[in-house]
């Protein structure tokens, strides 16, 4: 077995809280150092053992990120899996040099999305991701090397994406060494006879290769969408707590998947997910303490969980 599928194993699903990277991209507060690693302790406390903890970029740039190694010690001490984006080569050395189990570079599946992005090509984007391979490689304990597809159902700069187009970046990732991949509905376009048909199509041509399904619920699409995913062999999907998140470089990206709605969804579809349910509703206080101007989503936050029947049944 490859150290990604046992990271990922495909008889189960696992559920990565990406709250704390692309949650915060467009928050205009941030929580501290401090209320993030209470926010890692308390969902780690309800269950959660996966993830995104932020992403190796110019801290003058991207405050809500400067901590990023500090973050990612904090989740080495707990047992925790982490997760980090890197967009160019400084980070990506940066990331290779601390604990980080995972490190994602972006591909989008649109030149203008990668351009407006990343300032680079799509050809340039691959070209970063064989760099940073040979990086984490060369390093004696290096990290996974993934790949996020952005835009793969959609953009909101170029319009409509093929599908043979994704699927072909898709083969070129794992050329370029990719160890996971990830398809995004970066802005929420998608629908589930949509993310059901790509799905089952990327899920082939990877393989053994794990493939993440992250989605946002921008028009409130995100939970029908992860059940059509998990139907057609997705076993990892994407979500954030209060269902914060959005990418600044794309018009219109809002919220990403509810992370507390993604547990129920996964329960009643018959994937256990170690998660308490109500233990991760709490963590909200965290987030309403610390950025009390932004809005939290969630159907299981305001509603809770049935209380008459067996609802992980």
């Amino acid at each position: 077995m490859t150290r990604a599928s046992t990271t990922y194993p495909s008889g189960r699903v696992t559920l990565r809280e990406v709250g704390l990277r692309d949650g915060l991209q467009l928050t205009t507060r941030f929580p501290s150092t401090e209320a993030k690693k209470r926010w890692l302790a308390q969902e780690r406390a309800a269950g959660v053992r996966h993830f995104e903890v932020g992403s190796f970029l110019p801290p003058s740039r991207f405050p809500q990120f400067s901590d990023v190694r500090e973050i990612v010690k904090e989740a080495a001490t707990s047992d925790i899996f982490s997760t980090a984006l890197v967009l160019n080569d400084r980070g990506a050395r940066d990331a290779i040099e601390t604990t980080v189990n995972e490190i994602v570079v972006v591909v989008s599946a649109t030149e203008e999305h990668s351009l407006a992005n990343m300032n680079k090509s799509r050809a340039e984007a691959l070209e970063f991701l064989r760099r940073t391979r040979a990086l984490a490689d060369a390093s004696a304990e290096g990290p996974m090397v993934s790949v996020g597809i952005s835009m793969a159902f959609g953009c909101s700069i170029a319009g409509n994406v093929e599908t043979v187009e994704v699927l072909r970046l898709i083969g070129k990732s794992l050329e370029g060494g990719a160890e996971v991949i990830s398809i995004a509905d970066t802005v929420g376009f998608a629908g589930p006879r949509q993310v059901e048909a790509l799905t089952d199509l990327a899920v082939r041509e990877c393989g053994d290769t794990p493939v993440v399904v992250h989605l946002h619920d921008t028009r409130g699409m995100g939970m029908a969408n992860a059940a059509a995913a998990m139907n057609s062999g997705a076993r990892v999907l994407d979500g954030s707590l209060g269902g914060l998140g959005g990418c600044p470089f794309a018009p219109g990206a809002t919220g990403n998947a509810v992370f507390e709605d993604l547990v129920f969804l996964c329960e009643r579809m018959g994937f256990s997910t170690g998660i308490d349910v109500d233990a991760l509703c709490a963590t909200r206080s965290i987030l309403a303490e610390e950025m009390p101007e932004e809005k939290l989503f969630g159907s299981i936050a305001r509603a809770g969980p049935p209380s008459m029947i067996s609802w992980a049944a």
